[in-house]
């Protein structure tokens, strides 16, 4: 049973999604949303019943003998499995109303559901070679939707999105090569499975691939030096694939270093090594910067795309700490991340669908007008700032309570003072959109105070909004909902 489910939840949604392009009854829009809203449902309840069945593995094919394509059951494959699911159908149901004012629906949902089957595919990836395999899938067919409004914005974007990420997946590929013939299976194992011997006889030489292989994989989470295609590709995509990419595809970046680092090459074998120091900077450099850029664009998604090459490399510090509580805390942050900034997305989209406003100074008086849309943006603002009892608060405090007990020399500090002057610069680049919204000052209305009287969307849009910022809250309430199982892998990777 395990391994029917381990192929059809990644396979379903993709004829699912080849459906949606080639029967012409899903070009009305009617069935269509009802053909997609039944199809992100089942495939995540397959995805909960294949969390039910616990761990196992199943053998697609073998492109030769040492080369086995296997989907596999994990506990960390099934978190970011359920997270995947969950996110696809909340942003899925905001995006018919949305999507009725972009056009092209049909194409849009073909790639959709095609890109969720690659997503799928990842988390339940079982091998390095099967990983990258649906990891490119991923890029090409998450290319479409960066490029759907066909714009010379659009056009542009999705050219640089498509360079760097090839760039990145080859990067990752070299890596593959060359740890493949290191290792001692060809299946993820927790903790590693690198051979004692060839790590003696080839530590620099590894040590240099490992480095390269986690900026590979790391260009897909934004981390410097290979974020630039991010705030370029949110801006042009339509709100709910920005939403995703930003939230949910950059998290697949951060599973292939998970993987690469924790169930590949063990966390042993990095610890206090120059590539450990190296990983920590750039992640650290990527914090910052990302906040400090993100308070500097005015232009709303644009600021949300910074930010979300800030909050990603929250997640990465985490993990290069090579500690429990650190990379529990980066987990949680994975999953705290991804609602909130799915959240902030769908908010952006709403606004801009319904006035066409793109820039934070245009937006002073929207609250009045957008009072649920501007509520559930400040709720969720809140949370990404790190204030109690929203959920961001627990991973952050979880991340700085790993650097402070790493016992790494600058970082152990370091970590904590950079990630609390990103905290702030978040508070300044996104509170300023709620105070503005909904207490203009007199005389600095800005055009949607004065354009647009009353423009709150509809409940197919504002829904998953307020679900959304719930999570956020309930998260935050409730933290271990997710801490007992991040906990548990932590314990078993380290």
């Amino acid at each position: 049973m395990q391994a029917i489910l381990l192929i059809i939840t990644p396979l379903l949604p993709m004829i699912c999604g080849a459906a949606c392009w080639f029967i012409p009854a899903l070009d009305e829009q009617k069935p269509r949303n009802i053909f997609v809203t039944a199809t992100l449902i089942v495939s995540f309840a397959l995805t909960i019943c294949l969390c039910l069945t616990g761990d196992g593995a199943a053998t697609l094919f073998s492109i030769t003998d040492s080369l086995p394509i296997i989907m596999q059951s994990d506990a960390i494959g099934r978190l970011f499995a359920l997270l995947v699911g969950a996110m696809w159908l909340a942003v899925g149901i905001f995006s018919f109303g949305y999507m009725e004012h972009e056009g092209s629906q049909r194409r849009f949902y073909t790639f959709y559901l095609l890109t969720l089957g690659t997503l799928y595919g990842i988390t339940f990836a079982g091998t390095m070679v099967t990983m990258y395999l649906f990891f490119e899938m991923m890029t090409l067919l998450s290319l479409a939707l960066v490029l759907h409004s066909m714009s010379k914005e659009a056009i542009a974007a999705g050219i640089k999105y498509l360079i760097y990420s090839i760039a990145g997946a080859m990067m990752g590929l070299l890596g593959i090569f060359f740890l493949s013939q290191h290792t001692t299976s060809a299946l993820f194992i927790a903790g590693g499975s690198l051979s004692p011997d060839a790590a003696l006889g080839n530590q620099t030489l590894l040590l240099w691939i490992l480095l390269i292989t986690v900026i590979g994989f790391g260009t897909k989470a934004g981390m410097f030096p290979m974020h630039g295609w991010l705030p370029t590709a949110h801006p042009a995509a339509p709100a709910p694939a920005s939403a995703l990419l930003s939230g949910v595809i950059t998290k697949m970046g951060v599973l292939c270093i998970i993987r690469i680092i924790y169930y590949v090459v063990g966390a042993d074998f990095m610890r206090g090594t120059w590539v450990q120091t190296v990983l920590l900077i750039l992640a650290l450099i990527t914090v910052f910067m990302g906040s400090m850029m993100a308070f500097k664009v005015k232009g709303l998604k644009k600021r949300l795309a910074y930010s979300t090459i800030s909050q990603v490399s929250y997640m990465l510090f985490g993990l290069f700490l090579l500690n429990e509580v650190a990379f529990s805390g980066a987990l949680l942050h994975v999953y705290f991340h991804s609602v909130i900034k799915n959240a902030l997305f769908i908010c952006a989209g709403a606004v801009i669908v319904k006035t066409g406003l793109t820039s934070v100074d245009d937006l002073r008086g929207i609250g009045k007008r957008m009072p649920i849309t501007i509520w559930c943006f400040t709720i969720v603002s809140l949370g990404l700032v790190g204030v109690p009892p929203l959920s961001g608060f627990f991973s952050k405090w979880q991340l700085a309570q790993g650097s402070l007990s790493s016992g790494i020399a600058v970082f152990s500090w370091l970590g904590p003072v950079v990630l609390l002057v990103s905290a702030l610069l978040t508070a300044a680049y996104l509170l300023p959109i709620s105070i503005n919204g909904f207490f203009p000052a007199k005389g600095e209305e800005g055009v949607a105070a004065v354009s647009y009287p009353s423009c709150e969307v509809g409940p197919s849009m504002y829904v998953p909004m307020i679900v959304l910022a719930v999570l956020t809250l309930l998260f935050g309430l409730c933290p271990s909902l997710l801490q007992a199982a991040t906990t548990a892998i932590a314990s078993a990777v380290l």
